[in-house]
């Protein structure tokens, strides 16, 4: 009997860390964007514009936190579009929504506070190519 119940158990933890078949992974759009360089074009008075190299479009999440390993919850979770709010333990926290236009094309809005100072921004996303390493 207890292995049974063991093995039940095992069962049961396994079920609950893998999507049920036919559920979506979550964010799956960000993981349909094209992997390589990319170009980010902020919007508004004295834009900048970034270059990245993504492995996958998750890293768009946290553009004013990278790198860093922050707890996230998934407000919005949709075909061509997610919203995503982070939190990062003593650095800040963020809301970012992305907005994909094509697998090489977004628009990222993103809100929050980095080392006590409010940001916002919005910018374009664009793939420009392979990334050049």
């Amino acid at each position: 009997m207890k292995f049974g119940h063991a093995l039940l158990s095992m069962i049961a933890l396994g079920a609950a860390a893998v999507p049920a078949y036919g559920q979506k992974q979550p964010l799956a759009m960000l993981d349909r964007l094209d992997p390589g360089a990319w170009e980010l074009r902020e919007r508004g008075d004295g834009a900048a514009t970034r270059n990245l190299c993504l492995e996958n479009g998750r890293a768009l999440l946290q553009l004013r936190h990278p790198g860093i390993a922050c707890s996230s919850v998934i407000i919005d979770d949709k075909v061509n579009e997610v919203t995503v709010q982070y939190t990062c333990r003593g650095r800040g926290y963020g809301r970012t929504h992305i907005r994909k236009e094509s697998g090489a094309l977004v628009q990222i809005d993103s809100q929050g506070i980095v080392n006590g100072l409010p940001f916002a921004f919005a910018a374009e996303g664009r793939r420009t190519g392979p990334c050049l390493n």
